[in-house]
């Protein structure tokens, strides 16, 4: 009896655990299932889709965006070869890479209709397409959805307008007879804020130019639904540092809403060496602005960064600024905006600057030696510039011999010294900057502006009748809408100046117009208050 106990007793413990494996086992099939079905159904996903591309069921995105559908734009190039460590710490764009964004050879970057806040920039040029294409198109790349281009020069020939023209938000504005007459009728005229430049010849003329321009474009910024407007020059590009996306729009979207103006403080380029061609493509050192320096830094290295040029900048240090366009918004010279009912509430940005490519080719010097017929005296010099290295450049080039010239370009603007640039790079006066290198590098490598310039001369007038279309719209032009400046309005137009009506009560209160203005200098070090 107790030998068939014991027999019960180590029989029920073996069917106890056999009936908790029969459970376990129970329990587990469904997981099993599970684990098997979530492997097997992404594989049989992937080789449905694998079979559809096989045999041309599914269309490729980046086939689709190639103007190629043969093969996608830069892949019969050579794969570069892998470069060496040491040059890590060299210019990201030395090395050759192939397109960067094949795919955007046939973009015009139409995003007008999506953008907010609308931007619109308008300019007074005389560039031609080597230097307005850049321009554009970067500006366009971070954010900017409108173009206002009064040009004249060479800006205005047929080549150069027939591109500009093709260009979504790009609106084309001559300097004609028309437009001047125009303009000579402007309330800016009566007023007093703009009256010292009045009627001088160069920079001063110039500046009355731009400020006439800035005012036109209010209206037709306005009228095409734009909520900001920048002046800016073709040699200067936005710098939308401190934004998550570099972007322009998403900095002016984070403004608050009773902001007139923004100040943008400028950097100004500082070139490495003395055969530059292409300033957007092969500048990246720039020297930051006051605003953007601690005051013991400025004023404590002034003398090393001015290296005996009569200031810290070689020209304007006051910046540039962006307006909110709203009831009463006038042009307050050609750096800010002004309104005639109030004072506008404006801010300084911190981080996001203008980068002014000044003085970047040795050929400037003798280019806005042409622009001006001024001659190289001391009273015509005052008459003619605003600033002093302007002035010291034009008796330069007005003066000396090519290899003086040369010679004077180095010493005065190539930094050949890397002792004293390595010095002001750590501390912080000098710094690289190579977003919008980077970005024109990648537009111009992708065919963008090859392509713009290929698709303008598709036209569908034979060669003969394009010729003579263009030398009719000349002589037509010439005939009954002669180019004059501004400052001959003083000989032409002071019976219409006399003639036309007062708008309004004038306010001999209203600030003068903001001329380019140096960066404060070692006088100033007392006066300033950190």
């Amino acid at each position: 009896m107790s030998s068939f106990s014991s027999s019960v007793r180590s029989i029920l413990p073996m069917a106890g655990a056999h009936s908790h494996r029969q459970s376990q086992l129970h329990h587990q099939q469904p997981s099993s299932r599970l684990l098997l079905l979530l492997t097997v159904l992404p594989l049989t996903l992937a080789t449905l889709a694998f079979v559809l591309q096989w045999r041309g069921g599914v269309t490729d995105p980046v086939t689709r965006w190639s103007p190629d559908h043969d093969q996608f734009p830069g892949m019969a190039t050579a794969v570069p070869s892998l470069r060496h460590h040491s040059d890590c710490g060299k210019n990201p764009l030395s090395q050759s890479y192939n397109p960067s964004f094949p795919y955007f050879r046939d973009w015009t970057f139409d995003f007008s209709s999506n953008l907010s806040p609308k931007i619109c920039i308008t300019t007074s040029t005389s560039a031609g397409l080597e230097q307005t294409l850049p321009w554009i198109f970067y500006h366009k790349v971070i954010g900017v959805s409108s173009f206002l281009l009064f040009v004249e020069g060479k800006a205005a020939s047929p080549n150069v307008t027939r591109v500009l023209e093709t260009i979504p938000g790009v609106k084309i504005v001559y300097r004609t007879r028309e437009l001047e007459e125009q303009q000579a009728k402007s309330r800016i005229w009566n007023e007093t804020w703009l009256a010292t430049f009045f009627y001088k010849p160069c920079n001063y003329e110039l500046f009355v130019k731009q400020s006439l321009n800035m005012e036109m474009a209010i209206v037709m910024a306005r009228d095409s639904g734009m909520d900001w407007i920048i002046h800016l020059d073709t040699d200067e590009l936005m710098h939308p540092a401190g934004t998550q996306e570099y972007s322009l729009r998403q900095l002016l979207a984070d403004v608050p809403g009773n902001v007139d103006m923004v100040i943008f403080p400028n950097y100004e380029s500082s070139v490495e060496r003395d055969d530059i061609k292409e300033p957007f493509s092969e500048v990246s050192m720039f020297k930051k602005n006051y605003d953007h320096l601690p005051k013991d830094v400025y004023f404590g290295n002034y003398k090393e960064a001015t290296r005996g040029n009569p200031n810290y900048f070689l020209t304007y240090g006051n910046g540039k600024a962006a307006a909110r366009i709203q009831d009463h918004l006038r042009p307050n010279g050609a750096h800010r905006w002004h309104n005639y009912m109030k004072a506008p509430n404006e801010i300084k940005l911190e981080e996001a600057a203008v980068l002014h490519y000044t003085y970047t080719k040795f050929s400037d010097l003798t280019s806005r030696r042409d622009r001006c017929g001024c001659k190289p005296t001391k009273e015509d010099l005052k008459r003619c510039f605003m600033l002093d290295f302007d002035r010291s450049a034009f008796i330069i080039a007005s003066t000396a011999t090519e290899e003086e010239m040369l010679q004077w370009y180095r010493e005065r603007i190539v930094w050949t010294d890397k002792a004293l640039f390595m010095k002001l790079m750590r501390k912080g006066i000098l710094t690289r900057i190579y977003a919008p290198m980077i970005i024109i590098q990648s537009l111009k490598e992708s065919g963008v502006f090859s392509s713009l310039i290929a698709k303008a001369a598709q036209t569908k007038l034979s060669k003969d009748n394009f010729l003579q279309s263009v030398e009719s719209s000349n002589s037509t032009r010439n005939s009954r809408s002669e180019i004059i400046s501004s400052r001959k309005i003083d000989a032409g137009g002071l019976s219409q100046a006399t003639a036309r009506r007062i708008l309004e009560v004038i306010d001999d209160s209203l600030p003068s117009a903001i001329p380019p203005l140096s960066p404060p200098s070692l006088d100033h070090a007392d006066l300033i208050i950190s």
